[in-house]
């Protein structure tokens, strides 16, 4: 495992329901230790940006943090639109799923899955 581009410091927060979910996911899907949480966003969706979130192998390019003992992985380049964002996990009856308040988006949309910044 390389150590290239680990920060100490993640430049976006979990919720501790987000990392209680995550690491139920992580236990169920059984990943090995080379697999860490890919955030970032991609573009698309209704506001021009979209978020990315889900479990994936180390890239070239990506910065690598440790945020209560979960391995993320994010692309250098994404951290201008994610720094200071709160990831957070929704069990509710009238929505379920991670939520993202971004600082950084000057609009987003009505799901809460894209914004534009």
């Amino acid at each position: 495992m390389s150590t290239d581009n680990i920060i100490n410091t993640a430049p976006i927060t979990f919720t501790p329901g987000a990392v209680a979910e995550l690491k139920k996911l992580i236990d169920q899907q059984e990943l090995g230790p080379e697999f860490g949480l890919r955030i970032g966003v991609q573009g698309g969706g209704c506001s021009g940006l979209s978020y990315v979130l889900g479990f994936d192998q180390k890239q070239d390019g990506d910065n690598e943090y440790t945020y209560e003992g979960i391995r993320i992985f994010m692309n250098k380049a994404h951290g201008m639109y994610l720094a200071g964002m709160e990831v957070d996990f929704k069990n509710g009856l009238d929505a379920r799923g991670f939520t993202f308040n971004n600082p950084n988006a000057t609009s987003t949309c009505g799901c809460g899955s894209s914004f534009s910044a």
